[in-house]
């Protein structure tokens, strides 16, 4: 499967990492094209959930604005137009719900590629989940090699979380692709190429117009570029010549001149209002600096308002990602420790408790050798994923989200794996390569023995990704006897709608509980559920009613026994006997 030119005795696969091929983007673009086309076909399958509904009301009125630009410029670009379409959900920027919007326009409704409204909605957040395995899969084989591409893309790719949120016609898989694309054009933009420079603040401009956490990105390339240009910079500064690269140049110009130009929302009151309030650009930062707290059950306990504990992304990530991928990346970091030894031996500046002479120490391991990497990948990959956890710092950080707000570490973290395949392959291959022939059998058993097991989870996960948690939490029942959350958004109705169809014939209606009203409609829209069965507003008025099962919403079940007075579940929705949904039947009425 490798093709490095390394000798075997080589223990740093970053050593010597292979020549990049042209065919090598053709791996990539199937890698892609078959998560792509594997999302589409098991979307049907899965709920909308909440905030997916409201996704798709702002889609549609963007895309009539672009419609009426491509009709009547003068008239789409008055103020009053722009006002009427873009103060839909603008709590968020606009290329993404754009983009949703397109897809449906020219997807469904004018060309019918796809007979699902909602999956036309959802196919740009597909395609962007896709592109980051590509990334990852090129990114991998320029740094490691192209088994260890391959094997990241494929950790990235079966991370259960992952897989559920590649689906969705939200921001989160988009966010984890741009960020990690911003990181990859800094990184190539060290070799000296100016295009690459220019590419990251387009990379990062784009980024901007998807999610508000991507302005933690600058500092963490900022500090690696410090870093690993230590000494020139030292030199730099002491003839006066530091220069700014034209990567980060370019973000602060570019970046912030298509997050504008993007997002028409922005183009009038940006920064004060006529009566000298704050602007739009104000409203949207307070708007998530100061976000509202949702409920999340976390060891049993109901989190709703700080602080909130510390703990939560690392104990998440340990039980939501499997274990053979966070082994595979503890030890792709230690294999690479050395360089990154070497790297970061200048911070040794900034601890006074370190010695001078153990500094000159350091700064001599830090030198440069023959194979050391200029560029500081190991670094980089540490910096550009893990800044994302220094929201968590703070114990004021929203946990309300689950997993899906540290996305952006999960492509580092999946090349470090590919990296700690790598380096374990050639181990196992040293030993048994000269007995077994081909060469290349060692390594790859040893990649369907560590891909078997993400591969299971991810398939038993769908439609309740969730809901899913790890063997290391004792799986989806121990997940829920550890008190962890089994779900949000009211996804889960999307897997009763057959059970609606059967039971209501004639028709009827269901009270759905935490299922958004514009999500309910798509699954109507998409044929789902039968027009005759109607959404209910209250458990007294409905013929059916359904709960799902969070911690905070306890109380929704006593509201059905005093409505129906009788306390008996008709139907029970379970993932590995664990209760996901659970629904009411009306008792008929007396004559």
């Amino acid at each position: 499967m490798s093709d490095s030119p390394s000798a075997p005795g080589v223990s740093d696969p970053a050593s010597s990492p292979p020549r990049f091929r042209w065919w090598d983007h053709a791996i990539g673009l199937g890698i892609a094209s078959t998560y792509t086309m594997l999302l589409v076909r098991t979307a049907r399958t899965l709920g909308y959930a909440r905030d997916e509904g409201f996704y798709f009301e702002a889609a549609r009125s963007y895309v009539r604005w672009i419609l009426l630009l491509l009709e009547n410029r003068r008239v789409a670009l008055a103020r009053p137009a722009i006002d009427a379409a873009w103060t839909v959900n603008h709590e968020h920027p606009s290329l993404m719900k754009t983009l949703f919007g397109l897809s449906w326009h020219y997807l469904h409704v004018k060309h019918r590629i796809f007979a699902e409204a909602g999956t036309a909605f959802r196919f740009p957040g597909m395609v962007m989940a896709a592109a980051c395995l590509w990334l990852v899969y090129v990114w991998g084989t320029r740094a490691v090699s192209r088994r260890a591409g391959l094997v990241a893309a494929a950790c990235l790719a079966l991370m259960p979380r992952v897989f559920y949120h590649a689906h969705l016609d939200c921001f989160d898989a988009p966010v984890m692709f741009f960020w990690a694309l911003t990181a990859y054009c800094y990184w190539r933009s060290l070799e000296g190429r100016p295009a690459w420079g220019i590419a990251t603040g387009v990379a990062w401009g784009l980024a901007l117009n998807v999610k508000f956490q991507v302005l933690l990105l600058p500092a963490a390339l900022l500090m690696h570029w410090f870093i690993v240009r230590g000494r020139d910079n030292s030199r730099a500064l002491k003839v006066g010549g530091l220069s700014i690269p034209l990567a980060f140049a370019s973000m602060l110009t570019i970046g912030f001149a298509l997050f504008f130009m993007l997002w028409p929302w922005m183009w009038f009151d940006t920064f004060l209002t006529t009566d000298g309030r704050p602007g739009r650009l104000g409203e949207y930062l307070g708007f998530h600096w100061n976000h509202a707290y949702y409920n999340m059950e976390f060891f049993g306990f109901n989190w709703f308002r700080p602080p909130f504990p510390r703990s939560y992304p690392y104990v998440m990530i340990a039980i939501t990602v499997p274990a053979i991928t966070l082994v595979l990346a503890l030890v792709g970091v230690i294999s690479r420790w050395r360089r990154l030894a070497r790297d970061v031996a200048p911070l040794a500046l900034l601890v006074p408790a370190i010695p001078r002479w153990k500094f000159l120490a350091l700064r001599e391991y830090a030198a440069d050798r023959p194979g050391d990497d200029p560029r500081g990948t190991d670094l980089l990959w540490l910096a550009a994923g893990g800044s994302i956890l220094a929201l968590w710092w703070k114990p004021n950080t929203p946990i309300f989200g689950g997993t899906k707000h540290w996305f952006t570490l999960y492509p580092f973290l999946a090349l470090f794996a590919g990296a700690g395949f790598e380096w374990t392959a050639r181990a196992l291959e040293r030993v048994l390569g000269a007995r077994l022939r081909p060469r290349w059998l060692p390594g790859t058993a040893l990649a369907g023995v560590c891909l078997l097991s993400p591969l299971a989870q991810t398939a038993h996960s769908h439609p309740f990704g969730l809901s899913t948690y790890t063997p290391i939490a004792g799986g989806n029942p121990g997940g829920a006897d550890l008190g962890m959350n089994r779900q949000f958004w009211g996804y889960t109705t999307g897997s009763l709608v057959g059970f609606f169809n059967r039971e209501l014939p004639q028709g009827g209606s269901v009270f759905i509980h935490d299922t958004a009203w514009p999500s309910w409609e798509m699954m109507v829209q998409d044929h789902r559920v039968n027009e005759s069965v109607r959404a209910g507003y209250a458990p007294a008025d409905s013929d059916l009613s359904i709960v799902h099962h969070e911690l905070h919403m306890n109380e929704v079940d006593y509201q059905i026994w005093q409505a129906y007075q009788s306390p008996a579940t008709f139907y029970v929705l379970t993932h590995d006997g664990v209760p996901i949904v659970s629904v009411y039947r009306r008792p008929p009425r007396a004559n």
